[in-house]
């Protein structure tokens, strides 16, 4: 899976604001916090969900459910906008 074309990002100090550009869907904006940031970087790119959560081991310390869990909200808030692409 991946990010669809037409979703830009922009970080700030705490936070990361996504929105949808050009042809996309959604027009609104969605402000991340750094541990959904880092799981929508990751998605820049084809990855899956077993590589993404490979990914938030190494950066943060945490529960590996709690991690699983913080990647399945992201992705069903990303769907739910049609961000992502399959």
């Amino acid at each position: 899976m991946k990010l669809r074309k037409g979703f830009i990002t922009h970080n700030t100090k705490d936070q990361q604001i996504m929105v949808g550009v050009g042809k996309a869907d959604f027009s609104g904006m969605i402000k991340s916090n750094k541990t959904a940031a880092f799981i929508i970087d990751c998605l820049k790119t084809e990855t899956s969900r077993e590589e993404i959560l490979a990914k938030l081991k190494d950066k943060f310390d945490g529960p590996e459910d709690v991690m699983r869990s913080d990647i399945d909200k992201v992705i069903q808030a990303l769907r739910s906008v049609n961000a992502l692409e399959q």
